[in-house]
């Protein structure tokens, strides 16, 4: 029988205020799971709204930055471009000058996506990286205690991108996932990894968002043109925050922008 997804999505009133909420999220989750296991482990995304974010958590003036734990968390990529860490293009290099030149987590806890590799070398190698770092044995799937998700107005997410070969992919940890539309190779974590993730959530911002978000959460399932869809945590809950604008279409939240649905995972 499906599980049962709870959707609990929260609204700020716009991309400041969102980037704020985000950042305060990852301060709680990591304290938390570090507090309560000693590590904590998060994988994170690229993109303009997580960057904001992340230079929140870099701002010496800002009391966000005192709060995460930069000694006892380890940093991973959901997915990265297939170019060198130094490209304009690279989710590392956006993640390192936003925030992880301004921030005292120590290099062996930086645990990148070796983009400048051949695409099947790389995913091999972070796989081999996740099993090592995770020590993983036989079929065992890595369990971050958060997992930061963008959603393209494709309704793509991670890379995993409508028709390709990697929404299809339960075996493996991490793929490469050639998106013919973009004629580029991309190295992603796979389906069920992101859902085995203690708490995953989805940052989303802008208008030109809203129309894929609603028909993701609201409309018939279709992963295979919608590959949002696919991402159901094993925990049964999804959160998302979201701004104004991404958000129009979807059933109003109460006065605190709190609002909530449920879907077959």
């Amino acid at each position: 029988m499906p599980q049962k997804l709870r959707i609990e999505y929260f609204v700020s009133l716009d991309a400041g205020a969102l980037a704020r909420r985000a950042a305060q999220h990852f301060v709680e989750v990591t304290a938390q799971a570090a507090a309560a296991r000693g590590r904590a482990r998060i994988a994170i995304s690229g993109g303009s709204t997580p960057k904001a974010a992340f230079q929140l958590l870099a701002d010496a003036n800002q009391p966000l930055r005192a709060g995460m734990p930069w000694d006892n968390f380890d940093l991973y990529w959901v997915d990265e471009r297939c170019v060198p860490p130094n490209d304009s293009d690279s989710n590392y290099r956006m993640t390192r000058e936003a925030m992880l030149d301004h921030v005292p987590l120590a290099p062996a806890r930086i645990h990148r996506m070796e983009g400048e590799l051949a695409p099947e070398t790389a995913a091999s190698r972070y796989e081999l990286e996740l099993r090592t770092s995770f020590r993983l044995e036989g079929a065992e799937i890595p369990r971050f205690d958060l997992i930061a998700l963008g959603m393209g107005p494709d309704g793509h997410t991670a890379s995993l991108f409508p028709h390709t070969a990697a929404l299809h992919e339960t075996s493996r940890l991490a793929v490469a996932n050639h998106v013919q539309n973009k004629d580029a190779w991309r190295i992603t974590l796979t389906r069920p990894v992101i859902n085995q993730g203690a708490s995953v959530f989805f940052l989303i911002a802008g208008a030109d968002k809203a129309q894929i978000l609603k028909e993701v959460l609201l409309g018939p399932r279709d992963p295979e043109r919608l590959p949002s869809q696919l991402i159901a945590p094993a925990g049964g809950i999804l959160t998302l925050l979201l701004d104004k604008a991404a958000a129009s279409l979807l059933p109003a939240t109460d006065g605190r922008g709190y609002g909530a649905l449920e879907r077959e995972g």
